[in-house]
């Protein structure tokens, strides 16, 4: 590809290069902890990021609106993904009481126990794919890194 005058400054070769292995990285990274759940609990990533959520949120619901954005799906993508764990019974779906538009994930029992059964494994994975390749003060520079990238 030919940069135009406007964008040959953009970035540099060697800050591509960055930019590349930091997209490689996390997709190797998510594809490995999804690989592991599905081998050992066939549970896909995307599900237990739900139940991680449904768990953290008071009384273990929340809007639909709400869980879209937490685990960064389009509320399309979300209720498709809802609807085959409702079918699974990890989850429920329940109207909003005061309003009577919206409706609420809400975290089942059964969900529960498969949240509790895969942790150990996805936790395990964060440890030997991430976490467990630095020292403490790679982390705390690496924490750094990453809460710039976020804000």
């Amino acid at each position: 590809m030919t940069a135009s005058k406007d964008t040959d400054q953009w970035v540099t070769p060697e800050q591509l290069e960055v930019w590349r292995l930091f997209i490689r990285a996390q997709s190797r990274v998510l594809r490995r902890l999804e690989a592991d759940l599905l081998a050992v609990h066939d549970l896909p990533l995307a599900w237990y990021d739900v139940l991680v959520r449904l768990l953290e949120a008071d009384g273990r619901r929340l809007r639909m609106s709400e869980l879209a954005e937490r685990v960064m799906l389009s509320p399309s993508g979300l209720t498709r993904l809802v609807d085959r764990m409702v079918e699974e019974g990890l989850v429920e779906r329940t109207q909003a009481e005061r309003d009577g538009r919206g409706f609420y994930a809400v975290l089942t029992d059964s969900g529960f126990e498969r949240l509790r059964d895969a942790s150990g494994t996805h936790l395990r994975g964060v440890h030997d794919y991430v976490v467990g390749r630095f020292d403490d003060q790679e982390l705390r520079t690496l924490t750094e890194l990453l809460r710039r990238i976020e804000s």
